[in-house]
């Protein structure tokens, strides 16, 4: 079954926060939550940016099993900035942060993640920063090269973790094979590794939810030859239901 959640047309307000369009951020979290308590077991969310991961997350991490939970994040970013250190003042660069607990109090969700639930996958565009951050927590990043089927899950294992939640911006692919990005990055994964490690995550432990984000094409015509890349990651999220 599908539900569709209605996202603010107008540009929002900053609030004093820092970041742009505050009051739709919270307003997308507070409807997609909402709708999120009506359904019972994992649900997939597709579409928008990054941002809406924080009420996916967050509605995840506040049900019952959430201490066995880990999140996989497939993304060309790691999505780790804080309000001072972001360059552009756009929540998406900040959501993974926000959802560890470093963020304006609105948005922080009750039960934050922790660094050693957490694997970045494909990220391979930091800013000094997140790379700072990464480099003092228990957070791991395993790049492209190394991004396999096996290592991804062989690193959910090592967390103690029973149940996950899989987030895949499309720009953790490399832009010569999907083009529909708003912020591509060269060198990035292949659909196959991609649906591939998806997969095996779902095969290998309970799925908790799931999210696709940033699919930008720049027509409804351009998004033909990326529709079925998106179609098989849907396929490889149910697969095992």
């Amino acid at each position: 079954m599908t539900r569709v959640v209605d996202v603010p047309l107008e540009a929002g307000d900053e609030q004093g926060t820092g970041i742009h369009r505050m009051s739709s951020v919270a307003v997308v979290r507070d409807r997609l939550a909402e709708v999120l308590e009506s359904i019972t077991g994992p649900a997939v969310t597709i579409g928008g940016d990054c941002g809406v991961e924080l009420g996916a997350i967050a509605h995840v991490l506040s049900g019952e099993g959430a201490e066995n939970v880990a999140v996989v994040w497939f993304d060309a970013h790691p999505d780790l900035n804080t309000v001072e250190s972001s360059p552009s003042g756009a929540f998406g660069g900040m959501v993974l942060r926000t959802l560890l607990g470093e963020g304006p109090a609105a948005l922080v969700p009750a039960t934050p993640l922790t660094t050693d639930r957490v694997i970045l996958v494909g990220a391979r565009a930091f800013d000094v920063s997140e790379a700072e951050f990464l480099d003092r927590t228990s957070l791991r990043s395993i790049g492209v090269a190394d991004a396999t089927a096996k290592s991804v899950v062989a690193a959910v294992k090592k967390t103690g973790a029973r149940s996950v939640y899989i987030h895949v911006d499309l720009d953790v692919l490399d832009p010569g094979a999907f083009t529909g990005l708003g912020y591509p990055e060269p060198f990035g994964m292949t659909a196959d590794t991609l649906v591939k490690t998806v997969k095996a995550l779902v095969a290998g432990f309970e799925l908790a939810g799931a999210g696709i984000t940033e699919f930008a094409p720049a027509a409804a015509s351009d998004a033909v030859d990326d529709l079925p890349t998106i179609l098989r990651l849907v396929g490889a999220f149910t697969s095992g239901s």
